[in-house]
């Protein structure tokens, strides 16, 4: 008799694993994965799993870390050629795109890098690129927190959702000035996405005002101590 061939490719990886765990927590939630549930989804039995991550957390990170991967980050590169205005624009622009097509995964993200590589590239393009701007160490790091706030924030939920679209919930008696609400729900992509960029632009002008009090490229020079106010 002959032996069966064994298969060219290993039946399970890290990567295939990541890859099953993110697209179950993209359709179901994060309450979804549990590592019974993403063994039958492989079609391996649980055990197997622990072959590549200890834990359901490791592969809840990891997952997490692959959505991290997909944020832009050439913007920050020394050879760039953008501003530091310009390129938390366009950072930003691109870290919240990253967040929506991932929506379920945000409260992970929200909690910080921890240790995950992905992340930690982020905090740290972020940081170096805002120091060679010349902002001071400590406001580099107020500015990375600031702009994840606001990121993460804008991502985990809808203002335009948050309404029903039914013409009779909002009694004008009572609520005079929310005649059109019932329209935000099917306006929602264009008043979230116009909600982002209305409050990006504020913050950076924000900051504009901050470097430029601060000397603005004269602090590209060197930093005046540990930034504190």
């Amino acid at each position: 008799m002959c032996a069966m061939a064994r298969p060219r490719k290993p039946l399970l990886s890290r990567e295939r694993i990541v890859e099953t765990a993110g697209a179950l927590v993209d359709a179901e939630g994060l309450a979804a994965l549990s590592t019974r549930r993403l063994a039958a989804e492989l079609g391996v039995s649980g055990p197997s799993l622990y072959n590549h991550f200890r834990t359901k957390d490791e592969i809840l990170d990891a997952v997490a870390d692959a959505v991290s991967a997909k944020i832009d980050l050439s913007m920050f590169e020394e050879d760039d050629g953008r501003d530091w205005r310009t390129a938390l624009h366009d950072w930003a622009v691109s870290y919240r795109a990253a967040l929506a097509d991932h929506p379920h995964v945000v409260p992970v993200l929200a909690q910080g890098p921890g240790r995950r590589p992905a992340g930690l590239r982020v905090a740290d393009a972020v940081f170096g690129a805002m120091v060679r701007a010349g902002w001071p160490p400590a406001q580099a790091t107020y500015i990375g927190a600031l702009m994840r706030y606001f990121i993460t924030g804008s991502a985990l939920g809808s203002f335009a959702r948050g309404f029903v679209d039914d013409e009779g919930a909002y009694d004008p008696a009572e609520y005079p000035h929310l005649g059109q609400a019932h329209l935000l729900a099917e306006r929602r992509q264009k008043v979230d996405e116009g909600a982002f960029e209305t409050g990006l632009r504020a913050l950076l002008d924000g900051l504009a005002v901050q470097y430029e009090a601060r000397g603005g490229a004269r602090a590209a020079g060197g930093t005046d101590g540990d930034g504190a106010d």
